[in-house]
């Protein structure tokens, strides 16, 4: 299916890349208001300019792998407990693809999940229509999320790392302002096929962990996935900053970590990971997550310093 997906926009004349640098978001953050009431339930507010701007659109089929099946793993309980199973990809790029996927990994968690496709740029809206389907649809929008009611999940992908590091805060609240009781906002940051991935998990009250998840073979230390964190911890990655020290401190377990190499990568990371909660890193979850390559620390630990 999911070859038909980029295939039906290149048919239609529609480009998989578009390159366009984003500028100062200019909208009053503060404001968390902006969608404005709907006639119809799961019909799109149409009142006012969507807030943010066009960026560059690049995506992949199957790029959002590692942060789907977290969303499918330790965090499936906030969709099963859900009320409404309402959840947002936010800026999905040039090809819907990964907001089909999003949708067709979701429903085997809860069947009546309801996923939106939102994008500012509106020939990107137009190629995703003729994709919909009981359950997934395409809206033009922007951080407002202009649907009614509050998503259980929301993520956006490769979209705030084209702003300002100055404008995050402000993005994360006026998502945050949305959520249900409950609900994640998901700001991360992937290579173009997916294999070096960095997300933020935030919920209504403030960022809550810092997710990696590597491809093995992809890398020779772990700190190279530095080049792929999200925009709020990107330019923090100096000497005094608590995501440098992680980093480093990643390297270090893995080096000493070589003696399990023959045994394969997974063991060798696992061995890692119990390097670093030892040393006192709040690493989350245990060894069926990070097997898969993956580590998740309290936000607490990797807050950038003032």
């Amino acid at each position: 299916m999911l070859p038909s997906v980029t295939s039906h926009c290149l048919k239609a004349g529609y480009p998989c890349k578009v390159v366009q640098k984003a500028e100062r978001v200019t909208a009053p953050f503060g404001t968390r208001d902006r969608a404005a009431p709907l006639a119809r339930a799961g019909k799109p507010a149409r009142a006012g300019k969507p807030i943010g701007n066009i960026t560059r659109g690049t995506t992949n089929p199957n790029r959002m792998r590692r942060l789907d099946r977290w969303l499918t793993g330790p965090q499936a309980w906030r969709l099963r407990s859900a009320g409404d199973p309402l959840v947002i990809d936010l800026g999905y790029g040039a090809t819907p693809a990964t907001a089909v996927e999003l949708f067709d990994r979701l429903s085997t968690v809860r069947p009546d999940v309801r996923v939106w496709g939102i994008e500012i740029e509106p020939e990107r809206v137009r190629a995703a229509k003729a994709l919909e389907r009981p359950g997934l649809g395409f809206l033009l929008g922007g951080f407002e999320l202009p649907v009614e009611g509050q998503p259980v999940l929301v993520r956006a992908f490769n979209v705030l790392r084209q702003y300002e590091e100055a404008d995050v805060e402000g993005i994360w609240r006026l998502v945050q302002g949305r959520l249900s009781p409950g609900g994640l906002f998901i700001d991360g940051t992937c290579d173009e096929i997916g294999r070096r991935v960095t997300w933020i998990a935030v919920g209504g009250q403030g960022p809550l962990s810092l997710s990696m998840s590597l491809r093995f073979g992809s890398f020779d230390l772990p700190s190279e996935v530095a080049e792929r964190l999200p925009k709020a911890l990107i330019h923090r990655n100096v000497p005094g900053e608590a995501v440098h020290s992680l980093l480093q401190a990643m390297d270090k377990a893995w080096v000493d970590s070589a003696p399990l190499q023959p045994f394969g990568n997974r063991q060798r990371w696992i061995s890692m990971c119990k390097a670093l909660r030892d040393d006192g890193w709040p690493v989350q979850d245990g060894p069926s997550r990070w097997r898969l390559g993956e580590i998740t620390v309290n936000w607490e630990a990797v807050a950038p310093g003032l």
